[in-house]
């Protein structure tokens, strides 16, 4: 199903999914007549002209009537079902109009066209040939465009690619100027010769109507780029869609650079057509209303001359564009001496560093002719001539553009990188193109570059994700600045000069002008300073402890914001997009970033992390030491009017951002410095990582690990053999059959002669060995003493089929991508590998990483609960307090624990040494416990094995010579060797007791360095990255501190990624550079990597819509690997939630089953007290005349369904049901804190109520699971969001026993996206069904028919609870017992919500879809 490979996104906001928002039902009343009711197989085409297209046409394709109309299924049930090849025109360019509504809303599913292959290859080429069709209106023209440029963006679906390939291939370069430009390219490279060879077979061999096929391929990009020449030059253009054309082409022609399978044979043939030069020198380019146009321009000169070899897929280093470069200008010289010597004798004998630049170049060549300019063109290979239909003649202009292109030098990508600014200014902030991007609703592109499925190089991928970050990053911080200023409500002063703040905000405070107290010398070959150091002064004296508090914990390095305000007239503020009155409109109009040095007291005392106990004097000031943007500054002082004058001391307004939201700086200056030191993984990741090759090659390595003890893996023989259905298991040679565990496993692989010399071959074969015989072997685990404390601990999971092929593949080298649907044990798949990597390999170290503290601490957490010895395990970033457990493992914390384990192991040692009457202070330390055992333990062992081992011996000889009696005289066992005990017994017994005492001095040797090192930083970097084998960090913390930790030597050899899906790419790369590469081979010395998650749940989170529909900036690593075909690991049984439930999301994934516990344990097939059902779709109505409302924007509230979800809680809790057992989702922010204001008057301060476990988004709940879940749909006028079903998924997975959604039915049964559940959930009453007499729990099966009532509506429900609880007062002493209750910091109450925005501020910022 298309939905499985290509998840829905979330829709554009001009998307109207509800039919009742059409004044006009006439689109309603033609879908229920020919579509809707029944699904017709034929239509004439006069129906579609006048039915549809020419209504359309009159009302010039509005969004509203395409919105509706794709929202009534006409592409589903209408025009696709009815295609054939001979419909009509019309028929095929509707297709394509509401294919494309669905693109812009990234709704689009290729397979709902592609499931016909044959009718969508006709309809291909009716629209390929409609591109070329010039009387079609520019509407239609841009149609068809857009639908082409879709399906090249979506090449990983085999029916796409086999349609788009031939357009790109090698053929077009027939229409090269001429051959000799054609052989040159081919001689260049030995595989475009093989190419060019077998295309010209193949359409030798064609019979004639293949052979009209291939020129009509072949022709087809040529012929699209000499109409579009054509348009650049119109003298009028007719309408503002000439120009989307234009653009939508020029979107394109970069999205055909931009991926090397594409660009490989394109890029040639727009250099011979000097494209850049044409679209610089042509009218449309000079249009003031084309910004966009040459923003798009700017962009395909980017990928244009970007630096890789076409031919391969290596970037070509500065040494190697600086050697390419002086080549291209010798053969300039040459041919300027040879034929124009009189005119370009001086260019011909000048050094190349004085003819590099444009400006000197084009001094050289003004002195030529337009025919002189024509002939060396011509000599260098240039294209001179054009097409009498391109409409443009190759004059001075176009041929000075094109020379000067040619020869100036060519950009440093490392030094482009390294000069992007991390610090956002005003003219950042309000830069247009960032501003256009907020205007986006689909109809046009935008010049910012797209995350594909392939990328140029990586330096390319990181380029992109840092202009893609950096927009994203400047976006929230402008939300921020301008919802804190309208908090503060600046008005003018009555002096007219300054401003003065009504209001506030605790996240802004007015302040005098900052002072420049420093400024740095420039560092060496720099001009701007090395810092800028400024003291600001804030007046902390009416600020309420807490903010105050939070003013006080500013860390070094923190970024701050200054920014100069004046009062505006409200009528003009900024919200999205700019105008003519654009500076008048700013809410700030200047803006500098800053980090934070130092927070200083009144008395200019450095503020401490631990406050002072008793009652001081009220804080009055506080002096925050500042280092400016020094580029800014420096900017200031060179920018012309100003004198030479800073703006610093215009600023008036000091901001600061939540941690977690103003990390950007680092992660920015993070991405520059692996460009700048050109970064490459591992050999066997880095094509598969690119998008190239066989995708299947980084998963099946040759140096596969033969033989694995796989330890607690197998809870038995039956569960092992059961774990490898397609395999032989039997036991090795020399084994006894139904061994029992623990398990060595050995690949029984068949040996060839001769290795295949193809890879592909070798890989297949590989892959077919893998399914042949295993043998197994086992051993005795070794015993580990007297004590409890020492035994292992032991995995109780008995793992599925597909789950014991995750960890079996994630336990050998290469890339593992492992997806598991809700409730399949995602995390015990990725705990399990993890604790048998670290047993397996002692010498190895495992980095684990999750997009967020809760996931990381989930993990963690089942880590713990390991048989892993705890001072292996590292745990990094400020989520470690939220861990529950009893010991810290932070760094600090670790330290702390080995410190403190040091005192108890000595004084073991102390009493070992008195047991055996060695006298002297070996428990003194480290090193003289280490001396003890060298000296006394280690000889003592030696001789009782002499005597143990020796030939004759026997039992009681082996102990009398046993000589650590008395130190083991407290274990908690009757007797140490148990009296009839035999040889090998005894032995045993003995080996225990060594392995205790030696795992007491070996923790001492690891202990040893902490005593040694007197500094915490010291001995928290010795933690890292030389005693912790096992370290977890999200990817945010990866990002911001990875310079830090791979300075130190910090090396691992696994990556463990969970929740992969839900961290963007470059949060995904960049934890695979966490060290150093190899200094032999250059490479990131990385062994394995396994990413766990799920691409049809939720995706990263990015506000900005045009970044993550447009830019596809929220796509995973995980998700793309999936879309290139890397093979996946796909876990098919879920554990979480009743069967029942589990049918609502089922249909998103194939095979998914349950677990056999989900039948028989009683709590799945017990009834939900007072339900009749265990999940409900119940309908909520208009309350109070009103659905849903927007108070601000996407603050989206529904006041009906937040009273119902309060008195559905309420009737839960009078029946019985555990607080914590109820969760509370919302699909909107501004709903969930409805539903909280409504729990916080109601239920918070009631003994009967209480508070839910958690009230948050849908989206913040992945991951997490409960008993029982209500969800509040939100939505009555349009589906919106909520047409994503990666949501619907989420909210429809979490609840483990009951499930009950509340919505709009007429609104969420006619989404097309949301039908297969829908139709699940329908077939239950709408009306919340109840049934009496039942408290909790049930004593009735789920399946028992019992008579039930039904809830009318809010009400009804109402006014039941209200009387359920009225009794409940009454038999309790006909009292309410209410109590202030303190804040309970387990519940979601409190002074803020999650984002960290106050709560009693209305925040349209934060309070977005979540």
């Amino acid at each position: 199903m298309g939905l499985q490979s290509r998840p829905a996104l979330a829709p554009a906001d001009d998307v109207i999914a509800n039919t009742n928002t059409v004044e006009d039902g006439s689109w309603e009343e033609l879908a229920r007549k020919h579509w809707l009711d029944s699904l017709p197989t034929k239509v004439k085409p006069d129906l579609i002209k006048t039915a549809l297209w020419d209504p359309l046409e009159q009302e010039s394709f509005g969004l509203r009537s395409l919105a509706t109309l794709e929202n009534l299924q006409v592409l589903e049930r209408f025009l696709w079902p009815t295609f054939s090849s001979d419909s009509s025109n019309h028929h095929v360019l509707l297709i394509a109009v509401f294919f494309n509504v669905k693109q812009r809303a990234n709704l689009q599913d290729w397979s709902l066209l592609t499931d016909r292959a044959e009718d969508f290859s006709h309809l291909f080429r009716r629209i390929l040939s409609l591109n070329l069709d010039s009387s079609l209106s520019t509407f239609s023209q841009v149609s068809v465009l857009h639908f082409v440029i879709g399906a090249f963006q979506s090449l990983e679906n085999e029916h796409v690619r086999k349609e788009c390939a031939p357009l790109v291939s090698i053929s077009t370069w027939h229409n090269l100027h001429d051959e000799g430009a054609r052989e040159r390219l081919l001689d260049a490279s030995a595989s475009r010769k093989k190419a060019w060879k077998g295309a010209q077979r193949r359409f030798e061999a064609a019979d004639q109507d293949t052979q009209s096929r291939l020129r009509f391929d072949r022709a087809w990009l040529y012929s699209m780029l000499i109409a579009f020449f054509a348009r650049l030059n119109k003298a009028k253009v007719e309408s503002t869609q000439e120009v989307v054309y234009c653009e939508r082409f020029l979107e394109l022609l970069v999205d055909l650079v931009s991926q090397l399978p594409t660009r490989r044979y394109t890029n040639p043939l727009l250099l011979d057509l000097n494209i850049l030069a044409v679209i610089r020198t042509s009218k449309l380019y000079e249009r003031e209303d084309a910004a966009l146009f040459r923003d798009l321009t700017s962009l395909l000169d980017h990928f244009q001359s970007f630096a890789i070899d076409d031919t391969g897929s290596s970037e070509a280093g500065h040494e190697g564009v600086r050697k390419s470069h002086y080549e291209a200008l010798a053969g300039l010289q040459r041919v300027a001496l040879q034929h124009f010597e009189p005119k370009l004798k001086v260019l011909a004998l000048s050094n190349y560093g004085s003819i590099d630049k444009r400006s000197e170049l084009k001094s050289h060549f003004s002195a030529l002719t337009d025919t002189e300019l024509t002939e060396l063109c011509q000599h260098l290979g240039f294209r001179t001539s054009y097409p009498a239909s391109a409409g443009i003649a190759a004059g001075q202009s176009v041929m000075l553009d094109t020379l000067l292109s040619a020869f100036a030098r060519p950009r440093d990508f490392q030094e482009v990188v390294a000069k992007l600014s991390v610090f956002p200014t005003a003219d950042s902030l309000y830069n247009p193109t960032l501003l256009r991007n907020e205007q986006y609703d689909g109809s046009r592109p935008l010049g910012i570059p797209k995350l594909n499925l392939q990328y140029l190089t990586l330096s390319d991928f990181m380029w992109r994700s840092f202009q893609l970050y950096q927009a994203e990053a400047f976006y929230g911080i402008r939300k921020d600045m301008e919802s804190f200023v309208k908090r503060m409500k600046p008005k003018t002063a009555r002096d007219r000069g300054s401003t003065t703040f009504e209001g506030f905000s605790k996240m802004a405070l007015p302040i005098e002008s900052p002072a420049i107290i420093e400024v740095g010398a420039p560092k060496v070959g720099e001009i701007k300073p090395s810092f800028v150091r400024a003291e600001v002064i804030l007046d902390v004296s009416r600020l309420t402890d807490g903010i105050r508090r939070e003013w006080d914990s500013l860390r070094p390095h923190d970024v701050v914001f200054l920014l100069m305000v004046k009062a505006t007239n409200d009528s003009r503020l900024l919200t999205n997009g700019h105008s003519e009155e654009e500076e008048e409109q700013k809410l700030f109009t200047e803006f500098r970033a800053a980090e934070v040095i130092q927070v200083l007291d009144d008395n200019g005392r450095a503020l401490r992390d631990a406050q002072t106990n008793g009652h001081g004097s009220r804080p009055r000031r506080r002096r925050l030491l500042l280092n400016l943007d020094a580029a800014a500054y420096y900017a200031d002082k060179m920018k012309p009017g100003r004198g030479g004058k800073d703006i610093t001391a215009s600023l008036n307004v000091i901001a600061r951002r939540q941690g977690r939201e103003n990390n950007f700086k680092p992660v920015l200056e993070t991405i520059q410095k692996l460009v700048s030191s050109q970064t490459s993984l591992p050999a066997w990741l880095q094509e598969v990582y690119m998008g190239y090759g066989d995708p299947r090659s980084a998963s099946s390595l040759q140096n596969r690990i033969e033989s694995i003890d796989y330890l607690d893996t197998f809870l038995d023989w039956s569960h092992l053999t059961d774990s490898f259905p397609s395999q032989v298991v039997e036991p090795a040679s020399g084994q006894s059959k139904h061994l029992e565990p623990p398990y060595v496993l050995q690949a029984a692989s068949q040996t060839t002669d001769a290795p295949p010399t193809n890879p592909k071959k070798r890989r297949r074969e590989q892959m077919e060995q893998d399914s042949s015989n295993v043998a197994v072997s086992t051993y005795k685990p070794r015993n580990t003493g007297p004590y409890p404390v020492d035994l292992p601990k032991k995995n109780t999971v008995r793992f599925t089929p597909k789950q014991v092929q995750a960890i079996v593949s994630g336990t050998q080298p290469g890339l593992t991508v492992v997806v598991g649907p809700p409730g399949t044990g995602k995390t015990d798949v990725a705990t399990q590998t993890i604790n048998l990597l670290y047993h397996n390999f002692p010498a190895e170290r495992i980095l684990l990483i999750a997009h967020s503290n809760q996931a990381l601490n989930q993990l963690f957490q089942k880590i713990i609960a390991l048989d892993i010895d705890p001072r292996h395990l590292l745990r990094l970033g400020h989520g470690e307090e939220e861990l529950e457990t009893e010991a810290s493992f932070g760094k600090l914390g670790r330290v702390e624990s080995f410190l403190e384990n040091r005192q108890a192991y000595l004084t073991e040692v102390n009493r070992l040494a008195a047991s055996i009457g060695a006298e002297g202070a070996h428990g003194s330390s480290c090193e003289t416990a280490d001396y003890f055992n060298q000296v006394f333990v280690r000889p003592a062992w030696a001789r009782f094995w002499d005597v143990a081992g020796a030939e004759g011996a026997t039992a009681e000889s082996v102990l009398a010579a046993f000589p650590f009696y008395k130190f083991f005289g407290n274990a908690p066992v009757p007797t140490l060797f148990p009296a009839d005990a035999t040889l090998e017994e005894v032995r045993d017994v003995a080996s225990g007791c060594q392995y205790h005492i030696d795992k007491i001095f070996s923790e001492l040797e690891s202990i040893r360095p902490f005593e040694l090192l007197r500094s915490n930083r010291d001995q928290a970097n010795h933690l890292l990255v030389k005693e912790a084998r096992i370290i977890a960090m999200t990817s945010t913390h990866a990002a911001m501190r990875r310079s830090e930790i791979a300075e130190l030597g910090f090396h691992y050899d696994t990556l463990i990624m969970e929740e992969a899906a839900q961290i963007t790419e470059i949060e995904s790369f960049i934890p695979c550079a966490m060290q150093n590469p190899d200094l032999r081979t250059g490479e990131l010395p990385l062994k394995r990597i396994m990413l766990v998650g799920d691409h049809l749940q939720n995706s990263p989170i990015i506000q900005n819509m045009a970044l993550r529909q447009y830019a596809n900036f929220e796509q995973s690593l995980f998700l793309r690997f999936v879309r290139l075909g890397v093979p996946t690991i796909h876990l098919d049984q879920q554990g979480r939630c009743r069967p029942s439930i589990a049918e609502l999301f089922k249909w998103r994934y194939s095979n998914l089953g349950n677990l056999p516990h989900l039948l028989s344990q009683p709590e799945f097939a017990r009834a939900n007290a007072g339900f009749r059902y265990d999940y409900q779709f119940i309908d909520v109505p208009e309350y109070q005349g009103q659905g849903e409302r927007e108070p601000t924007p996407h603050f989206i509230q529904n006041l009906g369904e937040a009273e119902y979800t309060v008195a559905l809680y309420q009737y839960m809790r009078l029946l019985g049901y555990p607080a914590r057992s109820i969760s509370i989702l919302a699909t909107y922010a501004g709903q969930r804190a409805l539903i909280r204001d409504v729990l916080e008057h109601r239920c918070k301060n009631h003994k009967l109520f209480g508070l839910p476990r958690i009230v948050t988004t849908v989206d913040k709940y992945q991951g997490e699971q409960n008993d029982y879940v209500i969800v509040s749909m939100t939505r009555t006028k349009a589906v919106g969001y909520l047409r994503d079903v990666r949501r619907l998924t989420v909210g429809l997975s979490r609840a483990r026993l009951g499930l009950y959604i509340l919505g709009r039915r007429e609104l969420f049964e006619s989404c097309f996206e949301m039908k297969p559940a829908m139709d699940l959930l329908l077939q239950r009453p709408d009306k919340l069904m109840i049934t009496t007499g039942e408290m909790f729990p049930a004593q009735r099966s789920v399946d028992d028919d019992v008579p039930a009532t039904e809830m009318e509506g809010v009400e009804h429900l109402g006014q039941y609870v209200y009387e359920m609880t009225q009794a409940k007062v009454k038999a309790m002493g006909g009292q309410v017992v209410v109590e202030k209750a303190a804040r309970d910091e387990d519940a979601y109450g409190g002074g803020e919500d999650e984002d960290g925005v106050e709560v009693d501020e209305e925040d349209p910022l934060h309070e977005t879809v979540a």
